[in-house]
């Protein structure tokens, strides 16, 4: 049974576990966060938001973070890691279910709490907190297609291969697909969710001369617009996520026609909280949360007002504007963008 919500608007090397915080009268819990993907303003604001929730909550001691760039068995080793290390509870987004779940079966066995959070796991005994992802991708999909006059190519800009938000954000776009049968797919791509690679691909495309008539990306998109800007590109509708830069210029850059999806990296902290709840004896009705997804576009006055009132300048370009969840976290806007945890 899942639970439907409505949103509104580090280190990488040998020390894979960073202990953050010393115990103190407040706290009382470890929690470990397991984390795979480092240079994404999205996976950062995610960490940041983790930290803030654990000091807002007062009821955290330590954090234990492994978070680097690393693949499903450098995950799963990572959980081991931190189950040796006798946390009270494992807050992680999954590279891979699969490839993780033999670790998530052993945290739970060992009197761990588990939590995913932006992405589904397959082990049962885990809670999840997610995101939409393939309601996120649905929803810009369709209105992207709406954009392109319902046929015409696509560029499509994945995720990481392998992932679990990738796969469900999949379905959505297909899903979408199906129902405009003129639209075709020009180029499918996986980003990996980084603002170099994917700025590379789409001018690596743009050079081939091959015409298109929209682009979908899995949420790196302000480097997408630079690109077709700094190219002299025609500037085919885009959708993205609620990232501050492409907010930005979904208001500033002339002729960009877009949409942002909102995708809050704050479900990092909504991890935490449902693993403070779950530690504190107040299970959850449902094993699996998802926050449902808004759309905000610039094709309409009332899009154009909602695109306003959620900007954010004052956030760096790669952090989504939602860096709250209501309900779920509690923490201010200057505790997140300090990324401090208990005790630092």
């Amino acid at each position: 049974m899942k639970k439907i919500l409505t949103i509104a608007p580090l280190l990488a090397g040998a020390a894979l576990l960073a202990s953050v915080g010393v115990s103190s009268a407040a706290g009382k819990y470890t929690i470990g966060i397991s984390n795979t993907v480092q240079g994404n303003g999205w996976r950062e604001e995610m960490v940041c938001a983790m930290k803030a929730q654990a000091l807002a909550s007062g009821e955290v001691a330590k954090l234990n973070i492994a978070h680097r760039n690393t693949d499903a068995a450098g995950q799963l080793e990572d959980i081991r890691n931190l189950i040796s290390a006798k946390v009270d509870a494992i807050v992680v987004n999954p590279a891979d279910p699969a490839g993780i779940k033999a670790g998530l079966e052993e945290a739970t066995k060992a009197g761990i709490v588990v939590v995913a959070v932006d992405q589904a796991v397959t082990e049962p005994s885990a809670y999840i907190i997610s995101n939409n992802q393939e309601e996120y991708a649905y929803l810009g999909a369709k209105w992207l297609f709406q954009q392109m006059g319902g046929k015409g190519e696509v560029f499509y800009m994945r995720g990481a291969a392998g992932a679990s938000a990738d796969s469900d954000r999949d379905k959505g776009f297909k899903k979408a697909l199906a129902e405009f049968p003129d639209v075709k797919v020009a180029q499918e791509v996986f980003t990996g969710w980084q603002q170099d690679q994917a700025k590379q691909q789409i001018l690596s495309f743009l050079s081939t001369g091959t015409p298109i008539n929209g682009i979908w990306t899995s949420g790196i998109d302000n480097v997408i617009v630079d690109a077709l800007v700094e190219s002299q590109a025609p500037l085919v509708p885009i959708v993205g996520a609620d990232n501050a830069g492409f907010v930005g210029q979904l208001s500033s850059v002339k002729g960009l026609v877009g949409a942002a999806v909102t995708n809050p990296g704050s479900i990092g902290g909504a991890g935490v909280t449902l693993a403070l709840q779950i530690l504190d004896g107040k299970k959850p009705a449902q094993q699996t949360v998802l926050v449902q997804p808004q759309l905000w576009e610039n094709a309409t006055e009332e899009g154009k007002a909602k695109l306003k009132a959620a900007a954010d300048p004052s956030l760096s370009p790669e952090w989504p504007v939602s860096i709250s969840i209501p309900d779920w976290t509690t923490y201010t806007k200057d505790q997140i963008v300090a990324c401090k945890g208990p005790g630092e």
